[in-house]
């Protein structure tokens, strides 16, 4: 079963690398377990949301799903402080 046109260890790998990323990008202090989750959960938020706006995804493979993962994350990010305000 793939995600994406990746394995399930590439998501998992790919994933936490999206998550760091974004951790990075966005000065927030999570653990490694939580970029894993973060990546792998921002890319589905994002894939969702351009399927809603009926937009293409970035296509498929570990590129793509590093991409998708990076702006997911941050858009999780960002909607986890607007709720803790």
């Amino acid at each position: 079963m793939d995600v994406n046109g990746v394995g399930w260890i590439a998501a998992i790998i790919v994933g936490g690398l999206a998550g760091w990323l974004a951790e990075m990008v966005m000065k927030s202090n999570t653990g490694i377990v939580m970029n894993i989750i973060m990546g792998i959960v921002g890319a589905v938020v994002l894939n969702a949301i351009l399927a809603a706006l009926k937009l293409e995804s970035f296509g498929t493979g570990w590129v793509a799903y590093l991409i998708t993962g990076f702006i997911g994350a941050c858009i999780l990010i960002f909607a986890g402080r607007l709720i803790r305000r």
